[in-house]
């Protein structure tokens, strides 16, 4: 029998390893996500039952990123020396059981206790997942499948509108108010997948018994190469991610664009109210920006793979998601305008992401590349905790939306700033953040 070509080789491990894992992966961030913002749907009844000021709950929304980045590096580096497998699971039946904890919070104290140690326990899953991702997808393929995995944030926050809205009906039975219930059967899922990730990630591509011989020794081979190759250009020293100029940079642009996405989506349901949508159908209303940023993600990154340039991408999609979000400011008082402007900016803002995380991926390894994936993406997260916070503050003190929303629209402009800057000082984009593609 003639032997397979290369070319055959990986469009054929790729299709495998993208069915196998990146569905799988995604559906554990869809649950994970909508246990970290469907506080967001819950606030409203919340907030009344509860007597919390905008400014109790823009802080507790955001303190999940205290935590979340205390954590980060350290859990990321455990997931380096015991594998993906295991403590992705752990990850995921720990936070559902925090997640849980929310329906007997009492007072602001405890609101903020339980968004702080729901944080701490889902530190690492998200750069765990991208670092698990590299010892999996070459780099040329990076962008595409990243970003597929990554539809998860919007289509988390599309799908999760109407269920939450649906499950706020049951408010009362029981005993128990609608946001209870929320946190309650919203939790389950991830406590399910935590269990499954135990007996279906695979931690390797030496151990995948579920690709051919040929296959998975094209795939190691090629991991291999551009192993070496970061490696001997890069090191694997964990101790320098915290002086290396570019994963420093890439903490502070990181930190723009989550500024701006997580000030939009844990208030993006008072954002709508406050424009008129009424009540019952402002869960229904959220899907759409973020039913559109999924496509839109999606296609931005397969773009991105196919030019195989990254910098530009970045930067294209950071105005995009500045002038939908910074128009979004002076619209809070229209529905339709309001809601057609914070799709754009949903579009531009989460089209960054996967991009983004093709940059530290091409240029760490080992336990380099766990540490300092974690590292940038807790830092980042500073952005996170601010957003909110900064939103809910100027609510409490104008009584409007408009200047919150105007400044999270300019962290994501300058994410498209900084990494616009940080390409030019690199000379290629090509040979310092982005690696030539190996085929063994």
């Amino acid at each position: 029998m003639q032997k397979a070509k290369a070319p055959e080789i990986e469009a054929r491990t790729l299709n495998k390893v993208g069915w196998r894992i990146i569905p799988f992966l995604a559906l554990l961030y869809f649950a994970a996500f909508i246990d970290r913002s469907n506080v967001s749907f819950a606030a409203e009844g919340m907030n009344r039952d509860l007597g919390f000021s905008a400014y109790v709950y823009g802080l507790g929304a955001g303190i999940f990123f205290i935590g979340y980045v205390l954590f980060e590096v350290p859990s990321n580096l455990i997931l380096h020396k015991v594998g993906a497998r295991l403590w992705i699971a752990r990850i995921a039946i720990t936070w559902s059981i925090i997640a849980l904890a929310m329906i007997f919070i009492k007072s602001a104290l405890g609101f903020y206790t339980v968004r702080f140690l729901l944080g701490m326990a889902e530190a690492g899953f998200f750069p765990g997942i991208v670092y698990y991702l590299t010892q999996w997808v070459p780099a040329s393929h990076r962008a595409k499948l990243i970003g597929l995995f990554m539809t998860a944030i919007p289509i988390s926050t599309a799908l999760g509108g109407p269920l939450s809205s649906i499950i706020l009906t049951l408010n009362g039975i029981f005993g128990l108010a609608g946001w209870q219930w929320l946190f309650l059967l919203e939790t389950i899922p991830s406590f399910v997948l935590g269990i499954i990730t135990l007996f279906y990630l695979t931690d390797t591509p030496a151990q995948a018994k579920w690709l051919a011989l040929d296959e998975r020794e094209w795939l190691v081979e090629t991991l291999r190469a551009e192993s070496a190759d970061r490696q001997s250009r890069f090191g694997t020293s964990v101790s320098r991610i915290f002086v290396d100029k570019t994963v420093l940079t890439l903490c502070l642009a990181y930190g723009g664009v989550q500024f701006g996405l997580y000030g939009i989506i844990l208030w993006i349901p008072q954002i709508f109210a406050a424009a008129g949508v009424p009540g019952p159908m402002v869960g229904f209303v959220v899907s759409i920006p973020y039913g559109l940023a999924a496509i839109g993600m999606v296609l931005w990154c397969r773009h991105s793979d196919k030019k195989n340039e990254r910098i530009l991408h970045i930067v294209a999609a950071s105005i995009v998601g500045w002038a939908g979000l910074a128009a979004s400011a002076f619209l809070t008082g229209a529905p339709l305008l309001s809601i057609a402007a914070v799709t754009v900016g949903a579009v531009g803002t989460l089209a960054i992401l996967p991009i983004f995380w093709t940059l530290p991926a091409s240029r760490l390894n080992g336990a380099a590349a766990a540490g300092g994936i974690a590292l940038i993406n807790a830092l980042g997260h500073v952005g996170s905790f601010a957003g909110p916070f900064l939103i809910g503050w100027i609510k409490d003190a104008t009584g409007s939306f408009t200047s919150g929303l105007l400044a999270v629209s300019f962290g994501v402009l300058a994410t498209g700033i900084v990494v616009w800057l940080l390409g030019r000082a690199s000379g290629a984009e090509r040979v310092d953040l982005e690696p030539a593609r190996i085929v063994a």
